[in-house]
């Protein structure tokens, strides 16, 4: 569906004016060649008519409605997303630069551990014992977790314990606390603690403890592939050469290894235990206060925390080790506020995640998420699902994905925030959302500028996402296009969206509009992003180039401008006098819609006025009155995020705001109505204002009189004009209209 066939008004009313109706042009004397009549074609290739160009304006299509919401949607969204990448209140800001400058330090890592953070190389069968330091470092200031009692009752029990819980609940600390504690109890013989530093030689037939009377400590990689041989037989076969060595293990892994160490014949030969994690924020109270500190101490560090953004940033990377390294800051007396600002740096955080999950299913969700960031769960894990298939060889069957059960494991940066499961739950559905403001458009730049051998596939599955019957979802992938857009502008001009901006398809040009709105809030693509738009408006008459000038109008009337109107009402100039083009004119006279409803109505309006000067009848003229005559007509809709009414919904913004620009707004109805062609829509255009808007506008009828008044004082006949026409409405047998006859007395 085009821009330019869903362009919709009202039917026209009474348009036709009887032969006694005071002009200003004698009426020719010959009768128009006539055209077969057909719709507007936006594929023809030669210059589109005035007749079919002004039909445009006044048709119903039905689409019209739905497609300028999906519009006024993503112009909402592309507001937020580019105050976010520009101004985000932690102080980050995101950039191609920024993911490929190695000089950069990236904290932050997901996995977690004791404070040394790297585990030593593996060798088969090798052992590291925990030196009496190291097992003071994370048992000193220790937060047991909830069920940690149970858990060492059923390691001392069971020998075996398989410990799980997401990347950084502590795992590690834990299993080293729960092992210590049980080396206690088993008195001076025990050989105390050590760390298995390959845990693949516990599947191997026959494995017996290198040592007895000893505790262990086996972490298995993240993913399928670690836990894979890690079966109940397997661990039932370890429990039992355990106990005969008097030896204890701690099997520590997420959310795959508590897939494989599940039970269901009921009998139990080994313990599992599964942790939840700890608020980090007690971690760090525990680390810098101790195990009893004052209130007034505690009130002191919650004041640094709250200063420097620390609390925010454990909210957004509730990982113990974050509150462990914190802490050592405070306690050191270093820079909070620039370990806070390092540990929020959205692209270090999107690096280092890229770096250890590299699978389709964990990419797939991840950019997912980051398009349609807002949405439903069940949109998300849809087009996630699309996009694994794009970036996987096809499958005789469907893959069994489940993208809720690791959200907690490998995409720890996401949430569902909702209350609960389902449309009826308390909450509604659970919509998906990054923890940080910026995560979801660090995530679009990285994959965008590293996944080199899966770009042709997200994008060619971004663009399908735009042809989605969700208008969210929809809005959402061409703001997606936008930050792409807004990381890299050359290659992204030439990549997708001159090819999108020329599209027979209005979803696609809509998105290139949109993009370009968002590209152009970088500074540094400011310029560039103008000069493409410009050089857009400028071009020829072909279908495809009409379609990038109609693309153009509709960029200005964004983001672009707001910012820059007199730059705006330019582009919407060049896209407009054509000569005998009327291709345009739906695509300009949306542009100066949305210029108005941003706030930006002087400029536009001092255009149409310095564009319709010579009053003849040049197509320059009549293009622009028609645009007038149709900003006048479209009604005013609040935008999605709009926190105060600018306008009264329902009724064109251009009457609600009179007497604000009322000079403009009558010298340009004293000319619309003076003329044909434009004459037969401004009319009923009038006539809506009149018997439609008026009743739903405070003091509409009264604005009206003025501004009437305005017009037929006026050089000319527009006094007997508007006579003519208020007393016509006034006794019209089958609508007769009240305020049409208040207004003619008032005259």
């Amino acid at each position: 569906m085009s821009e330019e066939a869903a362009i919709a008004s009202r039917p026209p009313v009474g348009t036709s004016a009887p032969d006694s109706e005071p002009t200003d042009t004698a009426p020719s004397t010959e009768e128009p060649p006539k055209r077969e009549s057909r719709p507007f074609d936006e594929e023809h290739d030669g210059p589109i008519s005035e007749s079919d160009a002004l039909r445009s304006l006044t048709s119903d299509t039905g689409h019209d409605s739905a497609e300028r919401a999906e519009a006024r949607r993503a112009s909402a969204i592309a507001d937020l997303i580019s105050a976010r990448l520009n101004a985000d209140a932690s102080g980050t800001r995101i950039g191609t630069l920024a993911l490929f400058n190695e000089t950069v330090s990236f904290g932050g890592g997901f996995h977690t551990g004791g404070s040394h953070g790297t585990k030593a190389p593996r060798r088969a069968g090798a052992l590291a014992a925990f030196t009496n330091s190291e097992l003071d470092e994370y048992t000193e200031l220790f937060v047991q977790p909830d069920g940690y009692d149970t858990a060492l009752e059923d390691l001392c029990e069971q020998s075996l314990l398989v410990l799980t819980g997401p990347p950084g609940s502590g795992r590690t600390a834990t299993a080293i606390n729960l092992l210590s504690e049980a080396s206690a109890l088993s008195g001076p013989q025990d050989g105390g603690c050590h760390r298995l530093l390959d845990p693949s030689v516990l599947t191997e037939p026959g494995w017996e403890p290198p040592a007895k009377d000893c505790g262990y400590l086996a972490e298995v990689d993240e993913g399928p592939a670690g836990a894979r041989d890690f079966g109940v037989r397997q661990l039932a076969s370890l429990a039992a050469a355990l106990r005969a060595a008097g030896c204890r293990l701690i099997l520590t892994g997420g959310h795959d290894l508590a897939l494989a160490a599940t039970n269901t014949s009921g009998s139990e030969t080994f313990a599992r235990h599964t942790l939840v994690p700890l608020d980090p924020l007690m971690i760090l109270e525990r680390r810098v206060l101790g195990h009893a500190p004052e209130p007034d101490a505690r009130d002191r560090l919650h004041a640094l925390l709250k200063a420097d953004d620390t609390i925010s940033a454990l909210r957004e990377q509730p990982a113990a080790q974050h509150a462990v390294d914190l802490a050592s800051v405070i306690n050191a007396e270093g820079d909070l506020a620039s370990a806070v600002a390092a540990l929020r740096d959205p692209s270090a955080q999107v690096r280092s995640w890229f770096q250890q999950h590299r699978a389709p299913e964990a990419v797939a969700f991840a950019l997912a998420a980051a398009v349609l960031e807002g949405c439903s769960y069940l949109t998300v894990a849809e087009a996630a699902v699309k996009l694994h298939t794009a970036l996987t060889p096809p499958e005789p069957a469907p893959p069994d994905l489940r993208f809720a059960d690791r959200l907690g494991h490998e995409q720890q940066w996401i949430r569902l925030d909702s209350a609960g499961w389902g449309p009826l739950a308390a909450g509604g559905p659970p919509r998906v959302r990054f923890r940080g403001a910026l995560l979801s458009h660090a995530v679009l730049v990285h994959a965008w500028s590293t996944l080199d051998g899966r770009r042709e596939a997200f994008l060619e599955w971004l663009r399908r996402l735009l042809g989605h019957r969700d208008l969210e979802v929809r809005a959402r992938a061409s703001v997606a296009a936008g930050v792409l857009a807004w990381a890299d502008h050359h290659y992204a001009v030439h990549r997708f969206l001159t090819g999108w901006a020329g599209s027979t398809s209005w979803p696609q040009r809509q998105a290139a509009a949109t993009a370009l709105g968002v590209a152009a809030s970088r500074p540094e693509s400011t310029e560039a992003v103008w000069e493409l738009l410009d050089e857009w408006a400028r071009g020829g008459s072909s279908a495809y180039q009409r379609r990038l000038a109609g693309t153009a109008a509709n960029a200005v009337g964004g983001i672009l401008g707001r910012i820059a109107p007199d730059r705006a009402v330019g582009v919407l100039r060049s896209a407009l006098d054509r000569g005998d083009d009327w291709g345009t004119l739906p695509s300009v006279a949306w542009g100066g819609v949305h210029l108005i409803h941003q706030g930006q109505a002087a400029a536009l309006l001092d255009a149409y006025l310095n564009w319709s000067a010579p009053k003849d009848l040049s197509p320059m003229v009549a293009k622009t009155l028609s645009a007038f005559v149709f900003a006048v007509s479209r009604p005013y809709e609040r935008p999605p995020t709009a926190t105060e009414a600018s306008g009264v919904a329902g009724v064109p913004l251009l009457l609600s705001s009179l007497p604000e620009h009322s000079e403009q707004v009558a010298e340009l109805w004293a000319r619309a109505l003076a003329r044909r062609p434009v004459q037969d829509s401004a009319l009923p255009a009038l006539r809506e204002w009149i018997d439609t808007y008026a009743p739903l506008c405070p003091e509409g009828l009264t604005r009206i009189a003025a501004l009437l008044a305005d017009v037929a004082r006026r050089p000319g006949k527009h006094r007997e004009r508007l006579l003519w026409w208020l007393d016509k409405w006034s006794t019209d047998r089958d609508r007769p209209s009240a305020n049409a006859a208040w207004l003619r007395r008032r005259i």
